[in-house]
């Protein structure tokens, strides 16, 4: 039997309590949270209220409403209760720096060899519980030698049967049968005490997990519900029924992962902790001795950070995308500015510059007495290939193409402290013979240049605008004369038509007239206009401007 000794730390109501936080006159009602659970809403989660008033978990939110009209409910919110769960397991690492977040709702750390340092295993318990009550959750601990013991004397130590009964129960029995009822043990569907939460911790002695568990249900396996339920129509109601039975049997009847919880819970078969891997923070931070507020020490106390913090990204292949520089004042009030880069980076001499130009925002008031400076959104930055001569030399020439280099990059990083990175954009190829869809707007800063366009059939104008009538004034294919933004034009030329019919797939307001036929019109007084006939059936046709080649 090894030393190790796991605690398991259950939050029954993680979910309900985690919104009483910021919503406390609710603790005082039955509240619920409800969650889609087989296309129809069901409770997930509720306070101590909601089950005094007859309420469990997992039940469908009709029947909930029956048995309590004056139920409150919230919308579940899976990735906050995540996040709130993510906190919890930062602070339990002053327990153990070995933590594993345990379904939705539980911690598992292993405390082994840690205990001491709050007293024995009911100290380190004490602590835990009275930091809980601070936070104001309901909780359950359990501590043993292995997980699966932890999990099952956080949950169903001291457990009480539902009563709950099936056809099995001895008043329903034939009389020539109750003679033999004696013999045999009465069963009880067993459900998890969420009530008596925040008790005393269930902690199973070194040595003694075989013992202390061979009375709880056979639920606190971690087994599946139908497993559980072809469990105890058997008559395997406990832990202990099931141990007696011959592994091979049991496998056969049941499958392997009964016995495989089975000897983990026992500790015959190892279960490994996997710890969430701690969160990289880049950031670092400098203190003064006395307040400073002038630019220059402020441009010296910046360049110290970035010493630190260029080296710190570099070594884990990481460039800054944007960066945070945080001014704490004297007074206790602080600022923040942040910036970003058109490139990931973690080049002092690059990102300098553009924190420099944060820095006439700054306000030092009664003066500035630290400073951190932290990378919070980095992307992988992939290291350089050395290259020859010849590759150099061609690299270079790309670079130097507007667009491809790394001063245009600079650029754009300095144009974003001003204006914003997401202000700048530019235009990229689309994959569509609709003209005004011929080109897609994106980001500068996101997104790379486009060395090749496609070339359409026909030149298309260099101002291109939303189509706009035109009058005829004397008929022809194009019009001979035409009124066009209150001005009066005579045909001397025109090429065409190029007909362009509408994507059937998609229904597009402005295409709902149908096929175009689009002439590239010259005028006398040398105007080149590009003019389009509609030649839809469902809505009236006519004659469209819808851009300017000159």
């Amino acid at each position: 039997m090894s030393n190790r000794r796991i605690l398991s730390l259950w939050f029954p109501r993680l979910a309900a309590e985690r919104m009483l936080r910021t919503e406390p006159a609710l603790a005082e009602v039955p509240f619920a949270v409800i969650g889609e659970m087989a296309n129809a809403q069901h409770l997930i989660s509720l306070n101590a209220a909601a089950s005094r008033a007859g309420l469990r978990r997992q039940m469908g939110l009709a029947d909930a409403r029956a048995i309590c009209p004056d139920l409150v409910t919230r919308a579940a919110h899976p990735l906050r209760d995540a996040a709130f769960l993510a906190a919890l397991r930062r602070w339990a690492g002053r327990y153990s720096p070995w933590i594993a977040e345990e379904g939705p709702a539980a911690l598992l750390l292993d405390i082994s060899g840690c205990a001491h340092l709050f007293g024995g295993e009911e100290g380190l318990a004490a602590d835990i519980e009275a930091a809980a009550a601070r936070f104001g959750l309901s909780h359950r601990i359990g501590i043993a030698d292995t997980a699966g013991a932890a999990w099952a004397a956080a949950r169903y130590v001291d457990h009480r049967p539902t009563g709950d009964r099936s056809g099995d129960a001895i008043d329903q029995e034939a009389p020539a049968t109750r003679s033999r009822a004696a013999k045999r043990k009465k069963w009880a569907r067993v459900e998890v005490p969420v009530d008596a939460v925040g008790t005393a911790p269930r902690i199973v002695p070194p040595g003694q997990t075989r013992r202390r568990i061979a009375s709880l249900p056979v639920a606190a396996l971690r087994l599946e519900e139908a497993t559980v339920a072809a469990l105890t129509r058997l008559g395997l109601t406990s832990i202990g029924d099931l141990a007696a039975l011959p592994r091979g049997a049991v496998a056969r009847r049941f499958g392997m992962e009964v016995t495989r919880r089975l000897d983990q819970a026992l500790g015959a078969e190892p279960e490994p902790i996997s710890p969430v891997r701690a969160e990289t923070y880049f950031a670092v931070r400098l203190s003064f001795p006395d307040p400073i507020g002038l630019p220059g020490d402020l441009l010296a106390g910046m360049g110290r950070l970035l010493d630190h913090l260029g080296p710190k990204l570099a070594g884990r292949g990481r460039g800054a995308r944007r960066l945070r520089l945080t001014l704490n004042r004297a007074d206790g009030s602080w600022q923040a500015l942040e910036i970003g880069l058109a490139r990931p980076s973690h080049d002092p001499d690059h990102i300098a510059p553009l924190l420099a130009l944060k820095l006439k925002e700054a306000e030092a008031g009664f003066g500035i007495d630290m400073m951190r400076l932290e990378a919070h959104v980095t992307e992988p930055l992939t290291p350089v290939q050395h290259k020859g001569h010849a590759d150099a030399a061609a690299a270079a020439r790309v670079r130097m193409r507007p667009g491809g280099g790394a001063e245009f990059d600079t650029l754009l990083s300095r144009l974003g402290a001003r204006v914003g990175l997401e202000a700048m954009t530019r235009l990229a190829p689309a994959e569509s013979h609709i003209p005004e869809k011929t080109a897609t707007v994106m980001a500068a800063a996101f997104s790379e240049a486009v060395d090749h366009w496609p070339v359409p059939p026909t030149p298309r104008p260099l101002m291109m605008f939303a189509p706009e009538p035109v009058m005829v004034v004397e008929a022809g294919r194009p019009p001979d004369v035409f009124r066009w933004r209150r001005r009066q034009f005579h045909r001397a030329a025109a090429r065409g038509p190029e007909r362009i019919a509408p994507e059937w797939w998609f229904d597009d307001r402005f295409w709902r007239s149908g096929p175009r036929d689009y002439w590239v019109v010259e005028t006398r007084s040398g105007e080149r206009l590009w003019l389009y006939e509609a030649l839809g059936a469902e809505l009236s046709g006519g004659w469209f401007c819808q851009g300017d080649f000159s």
